[in-house]
């Protein structure tokens, strides 16, 4: 059991982490690299990014050694349903050394699996784009929105970035000066928080900036949403309490009243010390008082962790997670 190793990958739009653990828990290599999701980049620049990641995680291991392997990512039923993407996905996992069998998972998932060892539960995301996932047996079950910015993804940073621009919009619209938020959504899209004699121009100017650019870079506003509302200014405070209701309520809607199996927080905007994520934090617990709380960790981990449990070698999961995550 000592020689077995095992290794889990967290592939997202911007990097890919891979990590290589023995069933003792301890920790060989890791590896990171750039965005390797398929959906976004392609199936052979994904693959590319795999192999990078899963080389620097076996820099030092002997990749016979590793028995299984779980790979976690966003549209992984598109990965699975889709041969091309697959075969490339295989090719980088054979080039890298390894022989021995891969699961591909969500990436709700294997948050999920970062924040808590139990079977059962809910994973709530926050970051670009947001997404509910109840989870039993380890297993996605129930999902709740992760529509994309177009048609969903309520409370995310896109909604959030959108939000502020339009509340600037309408300050403008009314003849208002625009607050502290929207001074600074102003310098950032058009360089300077200063209003034309005709408010109607600023407004032009505004729509302009915005619609030049791809929809889902209204995401990159979120960090002046959250300064402003760590100020506490008043437009930034109540775009928080929206967008924390927005969360919970996508949570109500796949699990049950009373629940009290474990809640577990996942995306930049939940696992950073945000005002969301005390306002998210708050509303969960007033709507789910007995529900143990839990934060994603370590992605990678988490994956590598869920290949090994399906190994007969590990007779204890619970206590391999605990090992992994000492701090729930």
């Amino acid at each position: 059991m000592s020689d077995t190793v095992v290794v889990g990958l967290d592939v997202g739009g911007t990097s890919t982490r891979a990590t290589a653990l023995t069933l003792t828990g301890e920790r060989l290599g890791t590896g990171r690299a750039g965005g390797g999701n398929p959906t976004s980049h392609g199936a052979e620049r994904a693959a590319a990014e795999l192999l990078t990641a899963l080389r620097a995680a076996l820099a030092d291991v002997d990749p016979t050694r590793v028995a299984a392997g779980t790979i976690g990512l966003a549209g992984a039923p598109r990965l699975l349903a889709d041969p091309a993407g697959r075969a490339a996905f295989d090719r980088a996992w054979h080039d890298a050394g390894l022989r021995c069998p891969y699961a591909v998972h969500g990436d709700a998932l294997v948050a999920y699996a970062s924040g808590t060892a139990e079977p059962d539960g809910t994973v709530l995301i926050a970051g670009t784009g947001a997404i509910t996932a109840q989870v039993t047996d380890l297993r996605l079950d129930r999902i709740a929105d992760g529509h994309g910015w177009l048609l969903g993804d309520t409370g995310s940073g896109f909604w959030l970035g959108r939000e502020a621009v339009r509340r600037l919009l309408a300050d403008l619209d009314a003849g208002r000066a625009p607050g502290t938020l929207g001074a600074a959504v102003l310098t950032d899209l058009l360089g300077s928080a200063d209003v034309a004699p005709r408010p109607r121009d600023t407004v032009d100017a505004t729509i302009q900036a915005v619609t030049r650019r791809p929809p889902i870079e209204l995401a990159r506003l979120t960090p002046l949403v959250v300064t402003a509302a760590t100020d506490g200014e008043p437009v930034a405070t109540a775009l928080i309490a929206e967008a924390a209701a927005h969360l919970a309520e996508s949570v109500g809607r796949i699990r049950p009243a009373g629940a009290t199996t474990p809640v577990v927080l996942g995306g930049g905007l939940l696992t950073a010390d945000t005002p969301l994520a005390t306002a998210v934090r708050a509303e969960v617990g007033r709507r789910w008082p007995s529900a143990p709380l839990r934060t994603a960790g370590d992605g990678a981990a988490a994956a590598a962790w869920l290949a090994a449990r399906d190994l007969p070698e590990v007779t204890d999961p619970a206590a391999l997670h605990a090992r992994l995550f000492p701090n729930p």
